[in-house]
């Protein structure tokens, strides 16, 4: 039985003293609707209504039961209004997983428009360089740099990136610059651990594509530590290129390698499911996708 159509049958009729009148409103026969109502009767126990040939009376049960009932419809009505208003205007917290300098390099400048469009979004950064439990950690998104090979997320991609082989010039001073991927092995590279092959580059050239096996004595497993050894002229590493707007600008490295081009590597955001997507974490995703195309660094090898 339909609970709450029984709920909204009995108090119109209690409002209407007719089994009929409630019948010819909501489409239904006088015989359904009298069964409706002896069902709920014997679902609580009680009888609600006396029955005579002219008139309806709520019994004592039945006057306590229609009160009960109305505010039971009332929260079940307002419930629903706030969900609508929900659908039609992103409100709630979006709780948002990310790399920690991509945060603060990407995401936090950009979030205080996304708030000022959305008065009732909440958003709460979560910043880990590690690949996270979205369950476990109770995030609704996650931006990750680089393939998803977590088959049970959603991976929508929001842009894409590239990551450039750079060096001091101290280093390069002192040590020579490399002219073609092969001679990265006679070099000091610095290796991110955390790639999935960490001394491996891959690059595309005149001579297509290339696989060069790299080493070196300073291994890290953050990117920030990486660009900071390069700085220090430690040696060569690969560093994404949304890193390197500040560091090539002020002349503190140098990109090389400039004829052949590293693979492109996406830029998402990570979700658990398609199915009633909240308009909460839609909105901060179609955001999302919508500043980085305006930032070539991170759409520029691949559209978002």
């Amino acid at each position: 039985m339909d609970l709450l159509a029984a709920f909204r049958t009995f108090v119109r009729i209690s409002e209407t003293g007719s089994f009929s009148s409630v019948a010819r409103e909501i489409g239904a026969t006088q015989p359904a609707i009298s069964r409706q109502i002896g069902a709920l009767e014997t679902h609580l126990g009680v009888r609600l209504l006396q029955r005579s040939t002219r008139r309806l009376t709520l019994t004592e049960d039945g006057r306590d039961f229609v009160a009960r009932a109305r505010a039971v419809l009332e929260a079940v009505d307002e419930t629903e209004a706030a969900i609508s208003r929900r659908r039609q205007s992103p409100s709630g917290l979006v709780r948002l997983g990310c790399p920690a300098i991509f945060g603060r390099t990407y995401i936090v400048p950009h979030i205080g428009r996304l708030l000022d469009r959305y008065p009732e979004l909440s958003v709460e950064i979560v910043a880990s360089d590690d690949v996270v439990d979205m369950i476990q950690e109770r995030l609704d998104i996650t931006i990750r740099v680089g393939d998803v090979a977590d088959s049970t997320l959603v991976a929508r991609r929001i842009g894409s990136t590239i990551s450039l082989p750079v060096a001091s010039t101290e280093y390069l001073a002192e040590h020579g610059e490399p002219t073609h991927p092969r001679e990265l092995a006679s070099h000091a590279c610095l290796i991110m651990t955390r790639r999935q092959r960490p001394g491996e580059w891959s690059f595309t050239g005149p001579d297509g594509p290339i696989v060069v096996q790299v080493g070196g004595r300073l291994r890290a497993n953050s990117v920030e530590a990486i660009l900071a050894a390069v700085i220090a002229g430690q040696g060569i590493a690969q560093v994404p290129l949304w890193m390197l707007r500040e560091p090539i600008r002020e002349g503190v490295v140098k990109p090389l390698l400039s004829d052949w081009k590293p693979r492109a590597s996406p830029i998402s955001a990570v979700y658990p499911s398609r199915r009633f997507l909240p308009p909460r974490t839609r909105a901060v995703i179609d955001y999302l996708v919508q500043e980085f195309r305006l930032d070539p660094l991170i759409s520029l090898y691949g559209e978002a």
